[in-house]
């Protein structure tokens, strides 16, 4: 009788691998270090301000404002400290009576990630500008300790994504400029915990391994970018850049592993289906001004309006007829509950030509979390406060320009975690007692490095 109440716990449990997006940031997933130049300014008015090619990614109007054949290319590392206090954590399992043990903070979740970027735009005549990019518009990483309170929600978040961004702009010659782009991205991910047996196990479940849900899966989509860039007067211009959103269909496997085997249950077994992950990436629209207020100084300012709220949920569904663990094509294997909110992004930044070679920047931004009121693990966000600074070496003789520049991230307040298990039929109300709960310090600073040719 023991050995059959098992038998159903393990495969049970199988069913609930509970899975989602983390992130220490608040822009969701997106990130914001892409460019040395335009983070020197807390990416303020980089919709109106084409410095380089790298308006290919901010607004590709810009590169009507480039002459000849331009190129930049550099790389940022952006190191995130997201850790729960000790004291603040709460972990209940499925089966209250039967303890979580051991009971960690995880550690500190997110370890230094580097982002490259390139750029390319080119003028083929005095209306027409075509060019291309390569950037990581999405990421994010969390991984934590084995002995994590919460293990049976979050493990391991992994998401990259790289995009390939062609783009054109043609010119009116009379301060008007249109452009357009794709981003042809590629995005691969993996989200991992280790599986609760206590629901039907009881206190046997301490003696049990644990099992150990793996889902890693990878797809390509596009999204389409439309900008406008406006010159007012020789000291004033405004641009606006709107970007379509899509749903990524990562395809791939789930794993189970360390699956206990009845009757004795001292070896274990591995599980595994075919399945996919749908990801939503938001539309957004950005608007950007610069103005020179005299020779040496420019202010700059922007906003970015991002329709996060259509990440509602994120599922894990079977497109496996023959899998040992749900074996029905369209059945949900997990459900976790995200219902985003869409958010906002303000920018305030000037820049200061100290000498015909040397400018320096300076910026600010406050960055809206799209996490509301379903706050997990694998997303301990926050508003924060982003403040940067730059400088910019340029020999107008040669064209070459190098870029550098420093950000540090101050968040708004702890992030509190209360993390629960819900169903796709019901997406508002615990399926179960389990719970996870803690409050997380957050901190984080990044650095980039920037090189530009014209020629």
């Amino acid at each position: 009788m023991r050995s059959t109440l098992l038998a159903r716990a393990v495969r049970l449990t199988t069913l609930a691998a509970i899975t989602g997006p983390a992130t220490a940031l608040a822009g969701g997933f997106s990130l914001n270090e892409q460019s040395a130049s335009a983070m020197g300014t807390a990416n303020a008015g980089a919709a109106a301000n084409p410095e380089n090619a790298t308006t290919v990614l901010f607004n590709p109007a810009g590169m009507s404002q480039l002459s000849g054949t331009n190129v930049s290319f550099g790389a940022a590392v952006l190191d995130i400290d997201a850790e729960a206090k000790q004291d603040s954590i709460s972990a209940t399992r499925e089966n209250p009576a039967v303890p979580v043990r051991p009971a960690t903070n995880g550690g500190d979740i997110s370890d230094p990630a580097v982002l490259p970027n390139f750029y390319l735009s080119h003028e083929v005549s005095d209306e027409i500008d075509v060019g291309f990019g390569i950037h990581a518009p999405y990421g994010l990483a969390a991984d934590y300790d084995d002995d994590f309170a919460g293990r049976f929600f979050a493990d391991k978040t992994e998401l990259t994504a790289i995009a390939f961004t062609p783009s054109v702009s043609v010119s009116n010659g009379q301060g008007l400029s249109m452009g357009a782009g794709l981003n042809l991205i590629y995005a691969e991910g993996r989200l991992t915990r280790y599986q609760d047996l206590s629901s039907t196990a009881g206190p046997a479940a301490l003696a049990l391994p644990e099992p150990y849900a793996d889902i890693e899966g990878d797809d390509v989509a596009v999204t389409f970018r439309v900008g406008f860039l406006y010159e007012l007067s020789n000291r004033t211009q405004f641009g606006l850049t709107a970007q379509t959103g899509t749903e990524l269909e990562l395809k791939g496997d789930a794993e189970i592993s360390n699956v206990p085997v009845p009757p004795t249950f001292t070896d274990t077994t591995t599980l595994n289906e075919k399945v996919t992950v749908p990801l939503a990436i938001p539309e957004s629209v950005t608007f950007g001004a610069r103005h020179q207020l005299t020779d040496e100084v420019t202010v700059l300012a922007g906003a970015t309006y991002a329709r996060w709220g259509r990440f509602e949920e994120l599922d894990i569904i079977s497109r496996d007829p023959n899998g040992e663990i749900a074996g029905v094509p369209g059945a949900y294997i997990t459900h976790i509950t995200e219902k985003w909110k869409n958010t906002w992004q303000f920018n305030l930044g000037g820049i200061w030509q100290a000498t015909p070679a040397w400018a320096f920047k300076a910026g600010y931004a406050w960055d809206e979390s799209p996490v509301d009121q379903f706050v997990t693990a694998r997303i301990p966000s926050e508003d924060r406060h982003w403040l940067t600074l730059g400088a910019q070496w340029k020999d107008v003789q040669s064209g070459w320009a190098v870029d550098a520049a420093i950000g540090t991230l101050i968040f708004a307040d702890d992030a509190e975690v209360d993390d629960r298990y819900y169903t796709h039929q019901n997406p508002t109300r615990p399926s179960s007692v389990a719970n996870y709960q803690g409050a997380y310090e957050l901190s984080a600073w990044s650095a980039s490095v920037q090189v530009s040719k014209a020629f």
